[in-house]
This record gives structure tokens, C-alpha cells and sequence, in this order.
């Protein structure tokens, strides 16, 4: 019997009927790995052409749509589930997930290219954490911080040329303040969004120009410190941080295939309180 063949079904829960406008499935050239099938799907997901609930089509059918054996389908549609991504329901078939960041947390990186806001609501977060973080560790640091911080700045000018290490130089700094901060909760708050942190800065320490500006605004921040002068101290952090967060956008302009997002003013430094130790 003749199977009528629809590109993509829509469980109950998406609220999309059979009948909605169907995404089309292109083949994949037969020479390219199952990465790169499940790059495609991915792809899918970020041009919202596929969405949360939605069911994907039998793995026959699929694997005829994109032109790939049922094999490569096979294994991409399994490393996708091993993501969070698609979930697999026997006897049911294979859906997207949620998709909500607690499901993700383990690949952090798809994310952000799932949703590139999250990039400009993470510096959001940061720009209010890491602010009330530098005013705290002015009054806090110890000498013995302050000199781990000079030590970061070495190697941070050592690491220009190396990305790699100089991205691991940028984290221990950023470390060292908070935990000069001394506040328990405002450290649980950066380790749980660390995962983020390391994905963000693995983007921009590859951006021209971003580790040169990185040094300068972390001499700044040091220099604040060591004036044990709060207020300077988050300016210097807000500067820092607006730096990074535009060449970002400079060099990767978010928002193509995306919701445009307004423009959330940047916080001030002028009337922020910092508690007394």
C-alpha cells in the first residue's frame, strides 16, 4: 500500500496542525558525514522551520527526503538525542524537545547558535552579577588577591597571540574577583552560568582587536582594586564588558533569522550601593 508522504507531523502539544505549512527537508550530498545531517536539522531549528513538540517523520521517510542512507539518519538523530535535542519515544517516534536551556546545559554551545539573544541576555546577566562582584572585591580583595591579579595580567599580555591560552588566562582573572568578592551566593550564581561564560568567551577571544581591548579594561579593573575603590571598580567592569559585548556585535551581528530585541540600557554605576564589610 502506497504511503502518503508528508515532510514533518506536529504532535498535539505544538498546537500545529498536519495541515500547516510544510517545511521542506533538502537532500544532503551523499560525500558529507552524519554530522552533517544533523547540522541541517540543526540549521532547521534555528530558522524555526522546525519548533519544540514537533514530530519529525518516520525514519524511512526522512532518510529519502534528505537523500541519506537510514544509517547516517540513524546516527545523527541519536547524537541529537544524546544533545537533549530530539527525544525518542518508542512506539511513538522521534520529536524535538523543549528545547528550554536546563535540558541543554550539557551543550551549551548549540544554545547560543539555537538562539543567538542568548549571547546579548547573558552579557545582560552579566553586566548586573559581575558589576555588583567588582564593588564588593574593592572592599575585600586581599593582597594576596591582588597579587594573583597581577600574575593574570602578566600572562594575559603573554597569551595575546594565543587564544587559547589567553582565554583561560581571562577566566582565573574573572575568578579572582569573584571570589575576592566573598559573597557565597553571588559565586553560586557565576559557577552555574560557567558553562556559558566559557562558550561566550570562547567566541569572542578569536574577535581582532578583543584581547588587546581585554587587557587594557582588565589593568583598569586591577588598578581599581588595588585603590580598594568601589565605584571605580564597576565602572571599570561595565566598561569592560560593554567593550567585549560590541565587538561581539561588530564582528558577529546577531539578530539575522532572529526576533529583533530593544536595546536594554546599560546599568549605572552613579547610585549603586555596595554594602559595607
Amino acid at each position: 500500500m502506497a504511503l502518503l508522504v508528508r515532510p514533518i507531523y506536529h504532535s498535539k502539544e505544538s498546537g500545529v496542525t498536519q495541515d500547516s505549512a510544510v517545511p521542506e527537508f533538502g537532500p544532503v550530498e551523499r560525500k558529507i558525514l552524519w554530522q552533517q545531517v544533523a547540522e541541517q536539522l540543526m540549521a532547521m531549528l534555528r530558522e524555526k522551520r522546525l519548533r519544540p513538540g514537533d514530530k519529525l517523520p518516520p525514519e524511512r521517510e526522512l532518510a529519502a527526503m534528505m537523500q541519506v542512507s537510514r544509517p547516517s539518519l540513524r546516527e545523527a538523530l541519536r547524537a541529537l538525542s544524546m544533545m537533549n535535542v530530539l527525544e525518542v519515544r518508542q512506539g511513538a517516534g522521534t520529536f524535538v524537545t523543549s528545547l528550554e536551556t536546563e535540558l541543554l546545559v550539557e551543550h551549551l554551545d548549540f544554545v547560543l547558535s539555537l538562539d543567538e539573544s542568548s549571547l546579548l541576555e547573558l552579557f545582560e546577566a552579566r553586566k548586573i552579577v559581575e558589576i555588583g562582584i567588582a564593588g564588593l572585591a574593592a572592599q575585600r580583595i586581599t593582597d594576596e588577591e591582588l597579587a594573583e591579579l597581577d600574575a593574570g595580567l602578566a600572562r594575559s599580555q603573554e597569551a595575546l597571540h594565543h587564544p587559547v591560552d589567553f582565554l583561560h588566562a581571562d577566566e582565573q582573572l574573572h575568578k579572582t574577583i569573584t571570589k575576592a568578592a566573598r559573597n557565597p551566593i553571588m559565586s553560586r550564581v557565576i559557577d552555574s552560568i560557567s558553562r556559558l561564560l566559557m562558550v561566550s568567551r570562547s567566541r569572542t577571544v578569536e574577535i581582532t582587536g578583543v584581547r588587546e581591548q581585554t587587557v587594557q579594561d582588565h589593568r583598569a579593573i586591577v588598578a581599581a582594586l588595588k585603590r580598594r575603590d568601589p565605584e571605580a571598580a564597576q565602572a571599570a567592569m561595565l566598561r569592560h564588558l560593554s567593550n567585549v559585548e560590541q565587538g561581539l556585535l561588530h564582528s558577529h551581528p546577531l539578530g539575522t533569522g532572529t526576533t529583533s530585541r530593544a536595546k536594554v540600557p546599560e546599568p549605572s554605576t552613579e547610585n549603586l550601593e555596595v554594602a559595607n564589610t
